[in-house]
């Protein structure tokens, strides 16, 4: 029986060495506590620049170290397992007891005496929904998630009209006041009036969420037990109780897909498409695809105006559970929630359509946010052990600049995630943190935007996301001082740190062929656009078509 090494008693041996230095004989001693809990490689150098040994004995004197440790490690093992064997034939040891000590750490290191797995919901759901999406039910699914997104955008239109009545009706009152401003009412009364107003927004809107998270509930419940019951149906052929509709009529569902593709289109006029081959000697081929059009374009859902409100999601419903994901990189501030700029933008898109699948994209913030606050809390304990070996000083300022940060904020590059099943084309977004750096015209391949990005095309490798989507200039909007150099400069950087990124992921995933998306903004000009075109090519290596003609 092998004891631990904490248990084993602490004894100090001798490690002597002899090498001769020109006519003389030199002798090393050292004493060394055994157990050894140093690697021997770092031990040695130590020795050598302690000691300040000569060169030409330094690989001789690592062998004989490292076959010292060995050989008195075994022997104290040995010493240990004759005492323990010692302690057994004495009688010291109950044999029963060993005997069950030693049967609980065999069952439970052996895989064969593993206890089986307990049932997971979501992953039995996430099985069930892939063979039904790929059977004909799919269109059965699809019209059941389109009637759960109409009552959700009937209910949104209803919260929309109120809460504009109301900030029509409390615009016509706040000016009212403003006229009786210094004649009868004064700036305590209007700041008053104000509060109210504020109040009675709050309320209102507070009231329609609490609608909608209960709506959507009962829909995702709904669903989940739909799906189960039909999958249950399925497998019983001669069950009369299945409805007609999963008989699946091929030509109105590509009619769907057709015409939704057009509109598609039509939103999208400016894109151009490669082909590029990336490696050293075996090359992967990857496809790119500059494009202008709006971040969000790739998670609203498209909206066929013939037929009404449609779900163009076929596709990504089909490779949810796949190793074909698709992902998103949205840049966003330090603050870790929803509540400005594009990030309540993509809330608000989020709240179109019940997410089946994943939580919430508030109660996925809420799990990131505690996790920052976790990596941060291990972050300053670790920096409070490096103090010890700093002086007083600069301890003291380090422990200031983490008082002064907030802890629940990320810091620019860093980035979280969340999943969705209920976007058009999305099923990951990549949340990264950006600062105002990014407007400026002089970051460099070691930005933390940079440095993000490759970080993300990491994960994406790791986790099956095949195709993935980038904004460009590294903003989602345009002003004025992303003039055309700013704009040339900042695209020539993103596409020579992507190609550098791409040819790493041979390394890191073997060489698999992905779908690169360059995102530039709507307000960019055709003539900017067409310049960005005409670089790409430059900077990848663009596969190049062959003419065949036959001879006659």
């Amino acid at each position: 029986m092998k004891p631990n090494k904490d248990q084993m008693s602490t004894k100090e041996r001798n490690f002597v060495y002899k090498f001769v230095a020109g006519h003389q004989i030199c002798e090393l001693t050292v004493p060394i506590e055994f157990p050894v809990h140093e690697d021997p490689s770092h031990f040695h150098g130590r020795l050598m620049l302690l000691h300040n040994l000569p060169c030409f004995i330094e690989d001789d004197l690592k062998k004989a170290l490292i076959q010292f440790m060995d050989e008195e490690t075994i022997k104290d093992y040995d010493r240990e397992a004759d005492l323990a064997l010692g302690a057994v034939t004495s009688g010291e040891v109950d044999l029963e007891q060993l005997a069950n000590t030693w049967t609980k750490a065999y069952t439970k290191t052996t895989l064969e005496h593993a206890r089986p797995e307990e049932p997971n919901w979501d992953e039995d759901f996430g099985d069930v929904y892939h063979d039904l999406i790929h059977s004909p039910a799919s269109e059965t699914l699809l019209n059941l998630e389109h009637n759960y997104f109409v009552s959700i955008s009937e209910l949104l239109g209803e919260r929309d009209v109120e809460l504009k009545k109301l900030r029509e009706r409390q615009g016509s009152e706040m000016n009212k006041v403003m006229q009786e401003l210094g004649k009868s009412l004064t700036d305590q009364d209007v700041n008053s009036v104000a509060a109210q107003h504020f109040e009675s927004q709050q309320v209102l809107e507070n009231k329609w969420a609490n609608e909608l998270k209960q709506l959507t509930n009962i829909q995702k419940q709904e669903y989940q037990e739909w799906v189960m019951k039909l999958h249950q149906d399925l497998k019983n052929p001669n069950n009369s109780t299945i409805s007609e509709e999963i008989k699946v009529q091929p030509s109105q569902l590509r009619g769907l897909v057709d015409a939704t593709a057009r509109i598609f289109e039509e939103q999208r006029s400016l894109e151009e498409s490669f082909t590029i081959h990336l490696g050293a000697q075996l090359k992967t081929m990857h496809n790119l695809r500059l494009l202008r059009a709006d971040m969000l374009d790739f998670c609203k859902h498209k909206r066929n105006h013939r037929s009404g409100v449609k779900l163009h999601r076929l596709q990504t419903a089909l490779s949810l559970y796949s190793t074909s994901l698709c992902g998103l990189v949205l840049l966003v501030d330090n603050r870790i929630n929803s509540y400005s700029g594009i990030k309540r933008d993509f809330a608000t898109v989020c709240q179109e359509c019940t997410d089946f699948h994943f939580p919430q994209l508030s109660d996925q913030l809420e799990v990131v946010q505690q996790v920052v606050l976790y990596a941060r809390a291990q972050r300053i304990k670790k920096s409070k052990q490096q103090f010890e070996s700093k002086d007083k000083s600069s301890a003291e300022e380090d422990a200031s600049q983490n008082i002064e940060r907030n802890q629940s904020n990320i810091f620019p590059g860093e980035f979280y995630l969340s999943r969705h099943s209920n976007l058009s084309e999305i099923h990951v977004v990549f949340h990264l943190c950006v600062d105002d750096n990014v407007r400026s015209g002089n970051i460099t391949a070691r930005d933390p935007a940079i440095m993000g990005l490759r970080n993300i095309l990491k994960v994406c490798c790791t986790h099956d996301v095949t195709t993935i989507s980038i904004p460009l200039l590294l903003v989602h909007d345009m002003s004025e001082e992303m003039t055309i150099p700013w704009c040339l400069k900042r695209a020539e950087l993103v596409f020579k740190c992507v190609k550098g990124f791409m040819m790493e992921m041979a390394s890191w995933d073997g060489g698999v062929s992905r779908t690169v998306q360059f995102l530039v903004p709507q307000s960019i000009s055709e003539e900017m656009f067409y310049q960005l075109s005409n670089m790409l090519p430059q900077i990848f290596r663009v596969s190049s078509t062959l003419t065949l003609t036959s001879k006659r």
